[in-house]
């Protein structure tokens, strides 16, 4: 009786019984366990994926869920920690509960889980063990690091002085940036108009702008099907393709002179330390993690210090009572004879605080990288499952009401006590904190302080002729100023 039924249902009526079947299977599926962060009622099948990636509208859904809340992208479903305390609590008193990487497929695709940001468990323990013995190496136990950073701001200085009009400082700032860590990791610098470099700073530039764009993140909600669908994410690994060809061409001119006896940077270094792991296959020391090992630095000690130094240039031209309070304490301290040097900071309060300021404000990368439960976890009161992926809201850290006098507000006070003096802030998180803190923090800090002191010292800087200057960003993975130009008035 039942199958004659069947049998005589139109093609609407088939159309209709699938839908609601598949229908329960994705409610059942997407059901949340007991305690689960609330959040916005996702749409069947696809989730919340009309709720935009960026940090702004996770700020709005923590006023209206709380600091504990969740979303759903396709099947995925991830929670979002906002606020210091509660950030705090999961990045360092839970130290050990939210230390792995989920795997984001736009990234996942180019990264492969392995190298030193994007892996997981011993190969991520013996991959970080290693870049942190070796660029300190390569690094401070020469004693060169500070003397490379000192000599990169001769040459960037010299590259404003030669602009004689208003210019764009971004592919300068982002190559000087990378040339301390290429020298580490390649072993050399590259000019500032070597166009082979200039196009892989670009294309890597393109490629962060576009990852944060709702496009891609559909991507990494529907892999299989936008796979063969156009998109950005097309653009994003064409992108990398071209950087990582440029990467393994520098690690095949280390294999054809590599000198055992005199390993020169951190690529010599990886070569030898993939002969001694051959027994060892599991910390992951082969040719294709060093590529992406290489892309994680190269990468990373790009981005973000270059993007904090050109906010910290708008914010000097957009308040130039600050810079000239800098260079006045540049001036008392240092003078015009000398350059900076890493033995000044202790004696510049001020400065500091505004370079400090830079980074809080610039907000560089305000959700930081996507982290993954390793273990079923309690969290203000919330049940997380084993797997799930957190997201810590470091733009809520950085402008936490509860922590900074005026968060929305450009304002070094916020890092100096009642007698002038530098204050640290527990609040000031923009490397992330816990075990996945970033490993070039320490060197960050002595780039930015000696670039940017480098700069006040010869040049003042104000906006290019008849151009508005905005603080409104561009949102990609991390948070950039809109491109402006200025004008360098030598000191």
């Amino acid at each position: 009786m039942i199958f004659q039924y069947l049998l005589e249902l139109n093609f609407s009526s088939w159309l209709i019984g699938l839908f609601l079947v598949l229908l329960l299977i994705d409610i059942i599926k997407n059901k949340n366990p007991p305690s689960f962060p609330p959040g916005p009622r996702p749409l069947p099948f696809v989730g919340n994926i009309f709720t935009g990636p960026d940090f702004r509208s996770i700020d709005k859904l923590s006023e209206e869920y709380g600091e504990v809340f969740s979303l759903r992208w396709g099947s995925e479903k991830v929670v979002f920690i906002s606020g210091y305390k509660m950030v705090k609590e999961a990045l360092v008193t839970q130290l050990d509960s939210f230390i792995d990487r989920p795997v984001v497929p736009l990234f996942h695709k180019v990264f492969k889980g392995i190298g030193v940001a994007l892996s997981n468990g011993y190969m991520w323990k013996m991959q970080r063990k290693f870049a942190n013995t070796h660029l300190r190496h390569f690094g401070e136990a020469k004693k060169n690091l500070e003397l490379s950073i000192q000599q990169e701001t001769t040459f960037l200085c010299d590259a404003f002085r030669d602009e004689k009009g208003p210019f764009d400082p971004q592919y300068y700032l982002n190559n000087a940036v990378s040339n301390i860590i290429s020298a580490l990791v390649f072993g050399h610098r590259f000019e500032y108009h070597d166009e082979r470099f200039l196009t892989i700073l670009r294309l890597d530039a393109e490629a962060i702008l576009l990852a944060g764009s709702a496009q891609s993140q559909l991507y990494n909600a529907f892999p299989g099907l936008f796979e063969y669908l156009p998109g950005p994410h097309q653009k994003i690994f064409a992108n990398y393709a071209k950087i990582v060809a440029f990467l393994k061409d520098e690690v095949r001119k280390h294999q054809e002179d590599l000198d055992p006896t005199d390993p020169r940077d951190y690529i010599d270094a990886y070569l030898l330390e993939m002969e001694k792991k051959n027994s060892d296959p599991e910390a992951g020391f082969n040719i294709e993690s060093l590529v992406v090992a290489t892309l994680d630095m190269f990468e990373a000690g790009t981005e973000t210090a270059a993007t904090t130094l050109r906010w910290g240039l708008l914010y000097m031209m957009k308040y130039p009572e600050i810079q000239k309070k800098v260079q006045e304490e540049i001036d008392r301290v240092i003078g015009q004879s000398r350059q900076p040097c890493m033995a000044d900071k202790p004696n510049m309060p001020y400065t500091e605080a505004v370079v400090h300021e830079m980074q809080r404000v610039g907000n560089v990368v305000p959700l930081g990288f996507p982290k993954k439960a390793i273990k079923d976890t309690t969290l203000g009161g919330y049940f997380i499952p084993k797997g799930t992926t957190v997201n810590t809201n470091l733009s809520s850290v950085l402008n936490d009401k509860t922590e900074w006098k005026t968060p929305d507000t450009f304002n070094p006070e916020h890092f100096l006590d009642d007698q002038g003096q530098f204050r640290k802030r527990d609040a000031f998180l923009p490397f992330s904190a816990g075990r996945r803190v970033c490993v070039g923090e320490s060197l960050a800090r002595m780039e930015l302080f000696l670039f940017f002191t480098s700069l006040l010292q010869n040049f003042t800087f104000t906006p290019g002729p008849g151009k508005e200057l905005t603080l409104e960003g561009q949102m990609g993975f991390t948070y950039a100023p809109s491109p402006y130009s200025m004008c360098v008035n030598p000191r």
